[in-house]
């Protein structure tokens, strides 16, 4: 079975399709999609209600070409000599993303890491909520996991809770050993996408979106770089590459 994995490259036939255009999105595009709506929330933010592709290129990384060429897979954004709504565009992408409504989100794994995962502030802001956390410790079964006093439950009922619940994204946080049977169980509960922490390659159907972050295979890529010239590549110069 093959899988789309995060290695920084798009590797085989890992693309979206905007059946309202009947073009297939390639993958590296919907990785930059959230990239454009962080800095155009910024922003927004900053008071700032319009901005050219040229300025927004500089601020991101990218080339004023590569961003008009992303977001034509979707439509027509921006006028000539006035360049782009913030709010609009921002609305656009988030619209884009499936972010006009909240996720549920399922955590398998309540070690230091899941503990951790548990309590980041960061989901405050965003569209997903921890609503299932799961492990298979006896001991920490049934104990109160998050702010909201989330019970952690049994590892050994997560297809039919996260069924039941509709819970569409789970969140790997388990060793290397038990990654494989909880990708498993979180399909069987008709999960569709997974944030992967362990360090392992998951074996998923290909029409399973996979996230792997692995902190170590992180930094031996930056290793090779520590006695030898290093320059940075944008997003821009990775997509050329795929």
């Amino acid at each position: 079975m093959a899988s789309q994995r995060d290695e920084g490259k798009q590797i085989g036939p890992a693309r979206g399709f905007n059946s309202q255009h009947e073009a297939e999105i390639p993958e590296v595009v919907i990785r930059r999609l959230p990239i454009y709506a962080r800095t155009l929330d910024e922003l927004l933010g900053g008071g700032i209600g319009s901005i050219s592709s040229n300025d927004l290129a500089d601020r991101i990384g990218v080339t004023a070409a590569q961003i008009r060429r992303d977001l034509s897979y979707f439509g027509r954004f921006g006028k000539q000599g006035k360049g782009y709504d913030i709010a609009q565009l921002l609305g656009e992408i988030r619209r884009i993303l499936n972010l006009t409504q909240n996720w549920d989100v399922a955590l398998v794994g309540f070690g230091h890491l899941g503990q951790a995962i548990a309590r980041y502030r960061g989901f405050l802001e965003s569209n997903f909520h921890i609503a299932a956390i799961f492990d298979d410790d006896p001991e920490k079964i049934g104990r109160p996991a998050a702010a909201d006093r989330l019970a952690v439950l049994p590892h050994d009922q997560i297809p039919e809770i996260v069924a039941a619940r509709g819970i569409k994204i789970g969140i790997i946080a388990v060793p290397a050993a038990a990654a494989q049977r909880t990708a498993e169980g979180l399909i069987a509960g008709r999960v569709v996408a997974l944030l992967n922490y362990a360090p392992v390659v998951l074996q998923v159907p290909e029409w399973i979106c996979v996230r792997d972050i692995d902190p170590i295979t992180m930094l031996q890529s930056m290793t090779y770089y520590l006695d030898k010239p290093y320059r940075r590549v944008g997003p821009s110069e990775i997509a050329a590459d795929d």
